[in-house]
């Protein structure tokens, strides 16, 4: 089936806003077997809108459109979608009632302004919106094709798509090749080693690889078709997972820190973070993840000297001599962190972010990560390069990175005691 996705507004193409439908809509077909053929974007302009929209109903079975449907001035998909199918607009009934229940609901006045969201081409059906204000509607274009426009906003176009976009599509084209997908994410192997290792891993030849860098992270998607989609697709992962090895961190939608939160929570491991140069980045990621009051305990940003003395209890002669940036301080915030929270861990990070504040002895990137626990204590340097929130980034995972493997030897220890 041929598909097409139309996103709409200047804020896509000025850079004030990321184009993220585009890719949920094409992750969501690709669930069902349903590929995007192609993907545009166009400025809030009618004569472009309507222009677009009948170039690609022409060559297309079905367009998706985002965006444009709201109540100001510059929401004009509707009023081009009637230009392009040379029908009027009108008030849709079931449209302003839904808009104005949205507001009973909500406990708020409707602006008259609202209403414009009401105003549809000639023979729309309307698709409700579960989320937000604005219906979206279904066309038929004169060339045969499916027309469905929805909200910009992520969260009710994501909902409005499946509600009632999938299904129609679905009902429409029912008999689909079985498909089967993996999504594996790696972190600590760069985008051509990820490739060598699984090239040389022999996965079955009907399986496809692609590969996507979501920095710092090589993400690597599995995808078959056919009878036996599910069984080759099961083979190759058993294949990636032993030439990944240890840098596979996480499958499927999971992502590094849902993985290392699971992987704490599983291993009844506690957790306290002193963070300096990530500025509390490794905590929010952490509590980010639903339940993790259940390995969380509590997270300091010393960023100061001032704080690492004063709430870590790191020597100030150690500070004098070695630096706030060296390998002594981070085993002393982890050990002090630790201490102070009661932890199973105290894990520390310490470094130069940039893009000032470097040195010859220790230029922006240098980064210290240290780990205290019962058995020990461990401390490396990294020395990073990009700008200050790829140092930040990489450090935080890398961070995540050592408390999802002290989990997972905490769990091989007890195994192996058992």
């Amino acid at each position: 089936m041929d598909i097409a996705v139309l996103t709409i507004g200047d804020e896509l193409l000025n850079g004030d806003q990321p184009d993220t439908n585009t890719a949920a809509i094409a992750r969501s077909l690709g669930e069902e077997a349903l590929v995007i053929r192609e993907a545009a974007c166009v400025r809030d302009r009618e004569e472009e809108i309507a222009a677009a929209l009948n170039r690609l109903a022409a060559s297309h079975q079905a367009v998706i459109v985002t965006g444009g449907l709201g109540p100001t001035s510059d929401d004009r998909t509707a009023r081009s979608a009637a230009k392009a199918l040379g029908v009027p607009l009108s008030l849709d009934p079931t449209a302003l009632r839904q808009i104005r229940e949205r507001f009973q609901s909500w406990g708020r006045p409707m602006h008259a302004r609202d209403e414009k969201q009401a105003l549809l081409p000639a023979r729309a059906a309307v698709l409700a919106n579960p989320l937000g204000v604005a219906p979206g509607f279904h066309l038929r274009h004169p060339k045969g094709a499916d027309l469905f426009f929805l909200p910009g906003v992520p969260a009710e176009m994501h909902a409005m798509l499946v509600g009632s976009v999938l299904p129609h599509l679905l009902a429409q084209h029912p008999r689909r090749p079985e498909t089967a997908m993996q999504r594996l994410t790696v972190f600590g192997l760069a985008e051509p080693e990820v490739e060598n290792r699984l090239e040389q891993a022999a996965l079955p030849e009907k399986v496809s690889i692609a590969y996507t860098v979501e920095f710092p992270l090589v993400k690597v998607r599995l995808r078959a078709e056919g009878d036996a989609a599910q069984q080759l697709i099961d083979r190759a992962e058993v294949a990636a997972r032993r030439a990944l090895a240890e840098y596979l961190v996480a499958l499927g939608d999971e992502t590094l820190a849902a993985a290392t939160a699971r992987l704490l929570t599983t291993a009844g491991l506690t957790v306290a973070l002193a963070e300096s140069c990530t500025g509390g980045l490794i905590a929010k990621l952490l509590t980010d993840q639903p339940g993790a009051s259940e390995f969380f305990e509590r997270g300091a940003v010393t960023y100061a000297n001032s704080a690492k003395t004063g709430w870590l209890k790191v020597p100030p002669p150690l500070l004098a001599k070695s630096g706030a940036v060296s390998a002594e301080c981070a085993r002393a915030m982890a050990r002090g962190i630790r201490r102070a929270a009661n932890t199973d861990l105290g894990l520390a990070v310490t470094g130069i972010a940039g893009p000032a504040g470097g040195s010859a002895e220790k230029p922006v990137g240098t980064v210290f990560l240290a780990l205290a626990t019962a058995e020990g204590e461990k401390v490396d340097e990294f020395l990073w390069r990009g700008d200050r929130g790829q140092i930040r980034l990489r450090s935080a995972c890398t961070a995540l990175d050592w408390l999802r493997r002290e989990a997972i030897a905490h769990l091989t220890r007890n195994l192996d005691l058992d």
